[in-house]
């Protein structure tokens, strides 16, 4: 009972504290965590539609897990990059991205034309993809078939996105710090980023 009586004496002289902060209005004083701006290392999740300039939709992260990035560490297209800065969570943007920063203007140069008969036994449709070097001894690159004609294949080795500008619809869902093991490896771990 003695225990009962010194929990009951507690509990009456918080009350008492409470009360009194509350007639002096010194609640209003209270610290409130204010919400942290997109600034370089921030960690950054957000929700997207992506559309052309025609309103065509080209991808959307509806019905999936918000995607995450880390800023400031070319992870997103810069023109998408630059405008999200100094955001801050819960916040909405469109941000209109002219193709020089988003996936480049088209290259005449990755465009190519060669014999059918160079790809073997495999029948080159229009919308296949194939690998190649860009140029003799060059990196690696993706190809697209872009049309079949007459025993020729036109290859289009340009990002299927070079010479759009894109309209992005963004919700920003959170922003953080990057921890130092996200930073060590370049990317962001847990949801929306990688799991080892």
């Amino acid at each position: 009972m003695k225990g009962l009586a010194v929990t009951r004496g507690l509990f009456r002289w918080y009350q008492g504290q409470v009360e009194r902060h509350f007639e002096r209005g010194s609640y209003l004083s209270l610290p409130f965590p204010k919400p942290m701006k997109i600034t370089k290392n921030s960690v950054v999740s957000f929700h997207y539609t992506l559309n052309d300039a025609d309103g065509k939709m080209l991808d959307t992260s509806a019905g999936r897990e918000a995607f995450a990035y880390i800023q400031g560490q070319s992870m997103i297209v810069p023109g998408l990059e630059r405008q999200m800065e100094g955001k801050k969570a819960g916040e909405s943007l469109l941000a209109i991205v002219e193709a020089s920063e988003g996936y480049g203007e088209l290259d005449p140069s990755l465009v190519h034309k060669v014999p059918a008969d160079r790809f073997g036994d495999q029948v080159p449709e229009v919308g296949m993809q194939f690998q190649a070097g860009k140029e003799e001894g060059g990196e690696m690159g993706v190809f697209t078939v872009i049309a079949v004609e007459d025993g020729i294949v036109a290859l289009n080795g340009n990002h299927p996105l070079a010479g759009v500008t894109l309209h992005f619809s963004v919700e920003i869902t959170d922003v953080r710090e990057a921890s130092a093991d996200e930073l060590a490896h370049g990317h962001v771990h847990g949801e929306g980023g990688h799991h080892h």
